[in-house]
């Protein structure tokens, strides 16, 4: 057995494996501390590309079940500069949950108790390890739902939204999960539990004070450890429908989009797959056989049956005027398998390229409705510059872009171009007045384009975590 690695954080210190298992022993079970090296190093990733690159093996890890847990590991961490980094289900893509500077890694994945479903008062209270997909059946009891919708539902944890300000296919209507968070409960890093919201608010309105909840959502663990999520949630539309268009210009595609707004129809989800992600899937599962296209989109709609009726046929006639083919349906079995094809494109880029492999890297980014077409060009160009597979899709009702990239990671030569290729990718989004990231946040990947996001906001953001955080033990060299 190798010795336990020794270092001094930022405390000063000296600490090693060892002396954080006695003192977490002191705090949790033993059943509830990881602490062996290949453990360990399970830890070390999320689904970025950046992650499998780089060693960011934790010193211990830790699965806290109540808050007075999370409390006491926080304030012996602080006393002692020993960096916590908080973590879901490690689904994401930047990095963000992995522990870039060591120290304690805080899995919250398996505290997932659905509290309270307040039907009442349209609420419900979930601790932060409930996987998305499963509220939602739960919530299904009461006919309700939670609308944010993420590609990762099946996976994905209530907690990981929370920090990640997570969305995914629906957000065109339904917007993204701060939309929905009325109320935390939260670990700051001193160990101090504080709840924002109100203490014991039920209202799903609040102007009273300054919003401390949105201050949380999307701050990716850099700021406390959310422990108890208030969420608002909607009752379950009764009827969905969806339409198929498929276009010979890509260009037609953002233009017909916006001519749905424009008709005042405002869709559930508006997806797209460019030409290579149509022979990507078609690939894949050659039963789906997509129709040929540079461009296909697919519009949900969502309701009462009489408005989605009236909605997709409306669909259906904007689309006739630019688009080759248009499908429109309300079967289920129909639904199911025209979806389909969007639901595996990403699985299914790689077969673009045998011997390749499909890496999550500049794969999130979002611009402006009047610029995604001129995005999906530009990174088709890039692409070719260095001469990388590029599968393009996304939300395009809001301007999200995906970008599968397809490389032989044993190759060093195109790990260098794949870093050159995601460099322009994020510069180009800024450059046509949009952001790296839509959706899926900063973490480490992205950090290096803060300032040039953000300008000087961005000491007004360290300042904030500074308040929050002045010993900089959460998660630390993320965002920043």
């Amino acid at each position: 057995m190798p010795k336990p690695s020794r270092q001094t954080f930022r405390g000063g210190f000296p600490m090693n494996t060892a002396t954080l298992l006695k003192a977490m022993k002191k705090i949790l079970d033993p059943s509830r501390i990881v602490h062996g090296e290949l453990e360990r190093r399970l830890y070390s990733y999320d689904s970025s590309y950046l992650s499998v690159r780089g060693r960011y093996c934790p010193d211990i890890v830790v699965l806290p079940r109540s808050t007075a847990e999370v409390s006491k590991i926080m304030a012996f961490a602080y006393g002692n500069g020993v960096p916590v980094t908080p973590r879901g289900a490690g689904s994401g893509e930047t990095c963000g949950c992995v522990p870039v500077r060591g120290g304690i890694v805080m899995d919250l994945s398996g505290w997932n108790t659905v509290e309270e479903v307040d039907v009442h008062n349209m609420q419900v209270l979930v601790r932060p390890g409930v996987v998305h997909s499963r509220l939602n059946d739960h919530l299904a009891r009461f006919g309700l739902f939670f609308p944010p919708d993420p590609g990762s539902t099946r996976m994905c944890t209530l907690g990981g939204m929370v920090a990640n300000n997570s969305s995914g296919m629906r957000a065109v209507k339904y917007g993204t999960t701060e939309q929905y968070v009325l109320g935390l409960e939260v670990v700051l890093p001193d160990g101090e539990v504080i709840v924002t919201g109100g203490q014991n608010c039920r209202a799903l309105k609040n102007a009273s004070g300054i919003n401390l909840t949105k201050l949380f959502v999307g701050s990716e663990g850099t700021l406390g450890v959310i422990t108890l999520i208030r969420l608002r949630v909607w009752p379950r539309p009764r009827a969905r429908g969806i339409a198929m268009a498929c276009f010979d210009k890509l260009e037609q595609a953002p233009a017909a989009v916006l001519d749905v707004y424009r008709a005042g129809i405002l869709p559930s989800g508006i997806e797209i797959l460019d030409e290579s992600a149509i022979r990507a899937v078609n690939l894949y599962r050659p039963e789906i056989n997509l129709p040929s296209a540079e461009a296909i989109l697919l519009f949900e709609v969502d309701g009462n049956p009489a408005s989605v009726e009236w909605e997709g046929q409306m669909i259906a006639e904007i689309m006739i005027k630019n688009s080759a083919t248009v499908e429109w349906s309300t079967d289920p079995q129909r639904m199911t398998a025209l979806w389909q094809g969007r639901s595996v494109v990403a699985a299914a880029a790689s077969r673009l390229r045998p011997d390749g492999t499909r890496v999550f890297a500049g794969e999130d980014v979002c611009v402006p409705l009047d610029r995604v077409a001129e995005a999906l060009r530009a990174i088709k160009d890039l692409g070719r510059k260095y001469g990388i597979a590029v599968v393009a899709y996304g939300h395009i009702g809001d301007g999200n872009i995906h970008t599968a990239l397809v490389i032989d990671p044993d190759n060093p030569d195109e790990v260098s171009r794949l870093d050159g290729l995601v460099d322009e990718i994020h510069r180009l989004a800024v450059n046509l007045r949009g952001t790296t990231t839509g959706e899926h946040g900063v973490g480490l990947v992205r950090s290096a384009y803060s300032l040039l996001e953000h300008g000087n906001a961005l000491e007004r953001m360290r300042q904030v975590k500074g308040a929050l955080d002045p010993r900089g033990i959460m998660n630390p060299g993320k965002i920043f």
